[in-house]
């Protein structure tokens, strides 16, 4: 069967999962990844509430929708981050606290492994389905870094300083890491820049740092790849057995006027200046043929989930045609050499 198509909540956290969910099904979704944000998805009232999750099922079955997967990458992000007043904004109050950035990381890390908790309660209280759910339970999310301020090496910066970082990112994720395994929930980070791994060869170094864990693995997203120019192709040759999530994302590159590079110029999204900036799906320089196609020869089973991001577009157009140019492109991989019908008969 195809793998299904979901939508990532996380850009829609300013409406209700009610007023959401209804939407998500006529802009044709299978259904939905959620975010610990806004009220689509709150982890301590699932750990609380002997309802939510049953309540948040039926709200999801009223809708004819699905969810494989539940993101954390705001908490996330303060785990190893150096914690400044920006971060405020984007925790919730009881992780952000007095805001002194060693308790910030601390309560981070513990409402991480309330996750990991809250998601196996959470895919241990879905409703039985034809055909059944078979892919892993699965935590999105970001890590943070505490060396991304380093990324450009001057002040001159040796591999012992950032491998400081490395070692601070696994001190801190491992114990994360052994909850989610005594959880049986797999850990999915999204590469990104501001994460400890942000492309190809920071990937494998952390999946070092962390020993290989089992339970450490990517969110595939290849629009923050693209535009730094690593092959987010060969990513998923490289990782497959890894990817535990895919985010389908579009973005394209080049085409400002030549004054802001890369880094982003401290522009905001969608000044015309900008090298890149991100596209609804097919309006970018990603190319997602080749992404399928890699997927399934990794055997990639698992949702695509439409990251939606267009500044320049109405959302629910954006949205709406994101998935359909999803649809048109997934296709359930052929299950027999394709010149078997050649060979003679015995």
């Amino acid at each position: 069967m195809p793998r299904p198509i979901t939508l990532f909540t996380g850009q829609w956290a300013d409406l209700s999962l009610a007023k959401l969910l209804p939407l998500v099904k006529k802009m044709g979704y299978d259904g939905v990844e959620l975010a610990c944000w806004g009220d689509h998805f709150e982890v301590d009232r699932a750990l609380a509430e002997r309802d939510y999750l049953k309540e948040k099922w039926a709200l999801l079955q009223k809708h004819g929708l699905s969810c494989h997967a539940i993101s954390t990458h705001l908490v996330g992000q303060a785990v190893c981050d150096l914690i400044d007043e920006r971060h405020q904004a984007i925790l919730p109050a009881d992780v952000w606290g007095d805001g002194a950035p060693e308790g910030v990381r601390k309560r981070a890390a513990e409402k991480i492994k309330a996750t990991a908790r809250a998601a196996r309660k959470f895919f241990a209280a879905r409703p039985a389905s034809p055909g059944g759910e078979d892919w892993p339970a699965v935590v999105n999310g970001f890590t943070g870094s505490s060396i991304w301020h380093a990324l450009y090496a001057f002040p001159p910066t040796n591999q012992e300083f950032l491998e400081r970082g490395f070692t601070d990112f696994a001190r801190r994720w491992t114990p994360i890491l052994e909850v989610f395994e005594e959880e049986d929930v797999n850990f999915a980070l999204e590469v990104h820049p501001t994460e400890i791994a942000f492309d190809i060869a920071s990937a494998r170094r952390a999946l070092a740092a962390v020993k290989q864990h089992p339970r450490f693995g990517f969110n595939y997203d290849p629009s923050h790849l693209g535009y730094q120019g690593v092959d987010y192709v060969r990513f998923i040759r490289e990782f497959g057995s890894r990817i535990f999530h895919a985010h389908m994302k579009d973005v394209w590159w080049g085409h400002g006027d030549g004054s802001v590079g890369v880094f982003g110029g401290h522009t905001d999204f969608t000044d015309p200046r900008r090298y890149w900036d991100f596209r609804s799906l097919g309006r970018g320089d990603i190319r997602f043929e080749e992404i399928i196609v890699a997927l399934n020869d990794t055997g990639y089973r698992g949702p695509l989930s439409v990251e939606w991001e267009d500044g320049r577009m109405d959302r629910i157009h954006g949205a709406t045609e994101s998935c359909q140019f999803v649809r048109q492109l997934e296709f359930t991989p052929n299950q027999a050499a394709f010149d078997a019908a050649f060979a003679a008969k015995k």
